[in-house]
């Protein structure tokens, strides 16, 4: 195990021999314990929020690892003019093979402390975070929590394990009341890691996006912020920048709050800070603005999702959208994910076929591009499924409109959606396979003009700047698309008439929204698109 360097920062350290563990290790071992390391900047980053102040602080850290947010957290209390007296520092850490370079992680911490003049405690506790304290998952789901919820410490600073646990997992079956289905385990240690902060106590944690929307998180949301009121939000432009040696794809955020249970009722009003950097190296330049908390985030709506917008034409988006009187439940229509899900229904769906007579197409992600569906495209996917065998897998030959259900973050936009008209497809079905949605009208179909003016706001920049103030994920949610407000139905009609008349579509389409979409006395926000 690597040794201390001479004057070496504790949190450099602990870098130091986080990297070497994980040199040691299977790439399984790390996944199985969802070890991706901190990167020192972002941990400095985190370190510099604490506001908890006094001369004696507790600090819990339930997921430690080698001890790099431990270390840059009681370095930036340390280095106070003011410092506090005594700080007692509780670590989890559920790899018992990490429990011993950890404990020489944070022996050294100590040591440096006392040469820096302040008084640190270490209490390492080799054990699994989550099911030491089942009882505060429980009881966050009571009206009236047990004593053993009483909040114990100032300070909670964490980069949690990202995993998903089965129904089944003892975890699951504790966090009941917080989280449904298969949940991930990140949200569990957010979650206990609330409920055990004492009022006004800080609350840092970098995560996955995942939770600030979809229905997998809405039960947890409801229970996190009440107990959690947010007041910085760091977003990550790039999916890759923040754990980039781990070889991690994900969208992270760093989450600050405090804890203050009523502050909801209390008509706490605080604005939102929300920032963004495209990654580690440049987070000491990041972008700053204030978002108005009950823009972000709405308590009073179903799903609770917390919207980030950190530019200003997300903000305009918000604003504008927001005040839309529809959405597609509103409007008579629904969307559905494509039942063809091709392992199942191999015994179907072939590479060659006689449509209409015994076969129908079969569209995938691929024959969809804005605006525009392509079939047959010769690929290497079956393009045709059987119509009397796969009947039940198949939807009537109507008027749709199909969306992508995955994109990358990095393309221009996160919505890809054409209308799908049924004249042009001499067929009695049509197959959709699982990796697109479709919108419909249940019992009956959409008009042309309708599929056409819907296909091109889901494709245009105002409603891709919506989506990106509410969703970090990769796959585009039906349930946000549900939740996505929708202009009057008049407008909508108005755009598809335009719009189907074009050579192409996408050329002047966003031009051609706004002005569809904008009241003449909100105008200057289309000019500031312009």
């Amino acid at each position: 195990m690597p040794v201390p360097r001479q004057g070496e920062r504790p949190t450099v350290y602990a870098d130091r021999v986080g990297a070497w563990y994980v040199e040691s290790k299977s790439d399984a071992h790390r996944k199985a314990h969802g070890l991706y390391l901190t990167p020192v900047p972002a941990a400095d980053f985190m370190a510099a929020r604490i506001t908890a102040n006094g001369p004696r602080l507790r600090i819990l850290d339930p997921a430690a690892g080698a001890g790099i947010l431990c270390c840059a957290a009681i370095e930036a209390l340390v280095s106070r003019k003011a410092k506090p007296d005594a700080i007692e520092l509780v670590a989890h850490e559920v790899d018992q093979d990490l429990i011993a370079p950890l404990r020489a992680v944070l022996d050294y911490l100590s040591n440096w402390c006392q040469a820096h003049g302040a008084r640190v405690s270490v209490e390492v506790k080799a054990s699994d975070f989550v099911m030491a304290h089942a009882e505060t998952l429980c009881a966050l789901g009571q009206l009236f929590p047990s004593r053993s919820q009483i909040g114990r410490f100032h300070v909670v600073i964490s980069n949690p394990p990202y995993f998903k646990i089965g129904k089944t997992d003892p975890r699951a079956r504790a966090a009941s009341a917080v989280v449904h289905g298969q949940p991930n385990i990140y949200a569990l240690f957010m979650a206990i890691s609330g409920a055990l902060l004492r009022e006004q106590g800080d609350f840092i944690f970098i995560t996955p996006r995942s939770f600030t929307s979809g229905s997998y998180f809405r039960r947890f949301r409801k229970v996190f912020f009440g107990m959690i009121r947010p007041t910085n939000i760091h977003l990550f432009g790039s999916r890759r920048d923040a754990f980039s040696r781990d070889e991690v794809l994900q969208e992270n955020i760093i989450v600050s709050g405090i804890r203050e249970d009523r502050w909801r009722r209390n008509g706490r009003t605080a604005p939102l800070v929300v920032s963004s950097s495209r990654g580690i190296r440049d987070l000491g330049e990041s972008d700053e603005r204030e978002v108005a908390m009950g823009t972000a985030l709405d308590l009073t709506s179903e799903e609770k999702v917390l919207r980030l917008p950190v530019r200003d034409e997300e903000a305009e988006a918000l604003a504008l959208m927001d005040s839309w009187p529809n959405n597609l439940q509103r409007l008579g229509l629904n969307i559905s994910t494509g039942p063809v899900v091709p392992f199942r229904a191999q015994e179907f769906i072939e590479q060659e076929g006689a449509v209409p007579e015994n076969h129908v197409p079969l569209l995938w992600m691929s024959h969809v591009r804005a605006m525009h569906i392509t079939w047959p495209l010769a690929s290497r996917k079956p393009e045709y499924i059987q119509r009397t065998r796969a009947r039940t897998l198949l939807a009537p030959n109507r008027n749709y409109v199909l969306l992508r259900r995955f994109s990358a973050k990095e393309e221009a936009r996160r919505l890809t959606a054409a209308p799908y008209i049924a004249e042009r497809f001499d067929v009695p079905q049509i197959g959709f396979e699982n990796h697109l949605n479709y919108v419909h009208r249940p019992g009956g179909t959409l008009s042309e003009d309708e599929a056409w003016g819907l296909a091109a706001l889901f494709n245009s920049r105002l409603l891709d700047a919506w989506f990106r103030t509410v969703s970090g994920n990769t796959q585009v949610s039906a349930t946000e698309l549900r939740a996505m407000p929708l202009p009057p139905h008049r407008t909508i009609i108005a755009l598809g008439q335009r719009i189907k008349h074009l050579a192409d579509p996408m050329k002047n389409l966003d031009a051609a929204v706004m002005e569809g979409v904008v009241d003449a006395d909100r105008k200057e926000v289309a000019i500031a698109w312009d």
